[in-house]
């Protein structure tokens, strides 16, 4: 019997064309799949561009609503709302006020689009507060967890009553989802979904976002944000997060802990969110505009990315521009 020659195993076969690389590919990246975030300033008639993040602007109430009906149009998932006040106080009482920017940007995207679109807000007091912190201080100067916890439940309310179809509680108090959907709950909110930012890291590249949310911070928030040299809490947080009553949960930032999004990936049985934040974006950005990277080429593999890793949605600043790539 003549010898079995042992066949050549040449992966690359199956690289050979953009079709065959398609129809072999494990990870897409759909326009549903992403959720643009957006900020709006209150007392300005036309857009305000954030320079540390360039193509991002700070919105009119008028020029928002012509972004999230573009972003109906184009089938992305939602848009999340960050609200910009004029003005702030200790307790970030512009946070609960119906006439609050953020509570009537709610209102103003419904009405413009209805169902069309998902609209989504952050839930958090650190745009509305004078000291920049993500809830009420207590005398000694410190973040209050359960006072603040109080006011996440009236805010909650506000935007429920605004017409919001997610709220994102992203302060990292302990037991804010808990708080939240008992509150919601009981103001006969029971369809309000809730998206948790669960493994939130106290992170170098927020910067840009302080920026765009014009941040009154001084100091840091890393007693309540997750330190980067831990994992355990990235997946233990999230399970009592849906042990609270979380339908979605969230890893953030993105590109830099991409093994805990697919650890939190693992362990939940929701669905689970990836924000590609303002810092991993804007160094893309600098680094296009220097002729350093091909551009397009970096946003498609950085969503590929978090997809690749777990994420079924993601927030990030490109969404409009991934999806008008992706439908050529």
């Amino acid at each position: 019997m003549p010898e079995i020659q042992r066949p050549v195993v040449r992966p690359r076969r199956l690289r050979a064309t953009p079709t065959l690389r398609r129809l072999v590919a494990e990870t897409s990246v759909e326009a549903r799949q992403l959720v643009l975030p957006v900020f709006v300033r209150e007392g300005i008639d036309a857009p305000v561009p954030i320079s540390s993040m360039p193509g991002v602007v700070q919105h009119s109430r008028d020029s928002l609503k012509a972004a999230v009906a573009q972003a109906a149009e184009l089938g992305i998932g939602g848009v999340m709302l960050f609200g910009v006040p004029t003005s702030k106080d200790a307790a970030g009482s512009g946070a609960i006020d119906p006439d609050g920017i953020l509570n009537v940007a709610i209102a103003d995207c419904v009405a413009e689009v209805g169902d069309a679109l998902p609209i989504m807000a952050d839930l958090c007091l650190d745009e509305f507060t004078d000291h920049g912190h993500c809830g009420v201080l207590d005398a000694r100067g410190r973040v209050d967890n359960d006072a603040t916890l109080a006011v996440y439940a009236e805010m909650a309310r506000a935007q429920a009553a605004a017409g919001v179809t997610i709220v994102g509680p992203s302060g990292m108090m302990d037991g804010q989802v808990g708080v939240i959907r008992a509150a919601l709950d009981a103001a006969s909110h029971e369809d309000v979904a809730i998206l948790a930012y669960s493994a939130k890291y106290a992170s170098a590249f927020y910067g840009p976002f302080r920026e765009a949310v014009d941040s009154s911070l001084h100091g840091d928030r890393r007693t309540n944000q997750q330190d980067p040299a831990s994992a355990l809490e990235a997946v233990r947080e999230p399970l009592l997060d849906v042990e609270q009553g979380a339908d979605m949960v969230m890893v953030k930032p993105g590109l830099p802990y991409l093994d805990v999004l697919r650890q939190v990936r693992d362990a939940v049985d929701v669905p689970v969110a990836a924000y590609n934040i303002s810092g991993e974006y804007s160094m893309v950005e600098a680094a296009a505009e220097r002729g350093w990277i091909d551009r397009e080429a970096a946003i498609l593999e950085s969503l590929t990315a978090f997809r690749r890793a777990g994420a079924d949605i993601v927030l990030t600043y490109w969404a409009i521009e991934a999806a008008q790539l992706l439908a050529r």
